[in-house]
């Protein structure tokens, strides 16, 4: 296992880990047999595209902010907090991923507490999650920080799980 030179946080997008980024992106997507075509133009233009990922951003209709969990150069997955619901709630306030070289080592938990916190300062008291039914590592993630199960399967046939933040 490579040993990380700090604890990993939520940071936001930065050109410094661009290989790494580039390599677990690739790896995640091949490990998931998903389309890796998009990889080809974020290598092209590596500052163009994480400039077009900084920030408030208006996404799915509503104000989002994407982070990268990072340590060092190294890059171990992304994580969107939506400032607000969508209409239909779909996605809930927080998306996240690890990719696959760093799946199984608790960084997802890390992350969504992290984002927790910041979702607290942005004044969001309940944070909504969905999590598809069968991604049981993603439950367990959710449970471990809190996560409430509402019952139930949104429109998307995602499970709905309620997080009071910190």
């Amino acid at each position: 296992m490579i040993q990380l030179p700090a604890a990993p946080a939520l940071t936001v997008p930065s050109a410094a880990v661009k290989t790494s980024y580039l390599v677990g992106e690739q790896a995640d997507m091949r490990h998931r047999a998903s389309d890796t075509q998009w990889l080809s133009a974020a290598s092209l233009d590596f500052d163009s595209y994480v400039a077009e990922r900084t920030g408030v951003r208006e996404r799915w209709g509503v104000p989002s902010e994407l982070f990268w969990f990072t340590s060092g150069e190294y890059y171990i997955g992304s994580l969107v907090i939506r400032h607000e619901l969508t209409d239909d709630e779909g996605g809930g306030h927080i998306g996240y991923h690890v990719v696959y070289p760093w799946q199984n080592q608790g960084h997802a938990t890390r992350m969504l507490g992290d984002a927790l916190v910041r979702c607290a300062a942005l004044g969001i008291d309940r944070a909504l999650l969905t999590v598809a039914p069968d991604n049981a590592a993603s439950i367990a993630v959710v449970r471990r920080n809190g996560g409430v199960e509402e019952g139930g399967l949104n429109s998307e046939g995602e499970l709905r799980f309620w997080i009071d933040t910190p």
